[in-house]
């Protein structure tokens, strides 16, 4: 029983890892790579998980109970879709003026995400709505007496992958891969060998929101959506993503396995709360001894 409650607390901290990655994905892509600090980030997650629930109610209403079941990888794609366009119309609207200005950046994103959820509150109501999982992802792997792995975190672990292969098949295969990293790593160069600075800002942007959304959808998995969901998880998605190096992929799953695991232990030793305030701790010093995080970026 011991050691079942142990891998218990690893598969939360997984569990959890995989949650934190899934969100600070799209925040990577916006604030590790275009350095724009996007506090809206976390009302595109709200949105993502809102069209999960609006394709939910859809597919009920338009199938019947072979809706409710096959609606979930669907809604992962709308809401991809959704949150990216939301994101270019947000990157040409508001963003585009305001590179290179970080502060200024934060204070925009702040006000458009208050219009954000003020929209929802209007659209769907303030009480927090439910979306019906589908019965594919009930129950979970009994693989020992008093271990359970519940389908639906074992299926966000796996969309956890499928999305992180996706970026680095993106980054690192792909045209426009290579031309994000380019203007990450010199924006003038990449400007002055053709590179369209302004339209890689723009898609980058879509890319990071549309990452948002589909962390949106999973989060319908574990728990209600509401107005208010992002703002729960914003402050741990830029940590991992500071704590991970500002614009590297491979620190930032690292800082989220990291952040992941140490609060679980630290919740399963002490209390949520304690938990919480200790991790803060532990990032807080590590980044005072490297600043650049667990990845920096080499430079010559």
């Amino acid at each position: 029983m011991a050691l079942a409650l142990w891998l218990t607390v690893l598969f939360n901290g997984l569990s959890l890892s995989s949650i934190l990655l899934l969100i600070a994905l799209g925040l990577a892509f916006s604030f590790g790579l275009m350095k724009v600090i996007n506090m809206a980030h976390g009302e595109l997650i709200m949105a993502g998980a809102y069209v999960a629930y609006l394709v939910s109610s859809l597919f009920t209403r338009w199938f019947g109970p072979a809706g409710a079941a096959s609606y979930f990888l669907p809604a992962i794609v709308v809401a991809f879709v959704v949150t990216a366009l939301l994101g270019l119309l947000l990157e040409a609207t508001v963003i585009r003026f305001l590179y290179g200005r970080p502060l200024d950046t934060l204070l925009a994103t702040w006000g458009v995400g208050l219009v954000l959820q003020q929209a929802a509150r209007n659209t769907f109501g303030a009480p927090n709505v439910q979306v019906t999982s589908p019965p594919w992802l009930s129950g979970g792997l009994a693989l020992a007496p008093g271990l359970l792995l519940p389908y639906k975190r074992l299926f966000i672990i796996g969309l956890v992958l499928v999305c992180v292969g996706g970026i680095y098949l993106y980054l690192y295969r792909s045209v426009s891969g290579r031309r994000i990293r380019a203007v990450m790593q010199g924006r003038e160069m990449a400007a002055c060998l053709g590179v369209a600075t302004r339209r890689t800002d723009a898609l980058t942007f879509a890319l990071g929101s549309g990452l948002a959304g589909v962390a949106g959808c999973a989060l319908t998995l574990i728990g209600p959506v509401g107005p208010a969901l992002g703002t729960y998880y914003i402050v741990d998605a830029f940590m991992v993503v500071v704590l991970g190096g500002v614009g590297r992929l491979p620190g930032t799953i690292l800082a989220a396995l990291l952040i992941g695991f140490f609060n679980t232990f630290f919740e399963f030793q002490s209390t949520a709360t304690v938990g919480k305030v200790l991790v803060f701790i532990v990032v807080i010093g590590f980044l005072q001894w490297k600043p650049a995080g667990l990845v920096a970026l080499r430079t010559r």
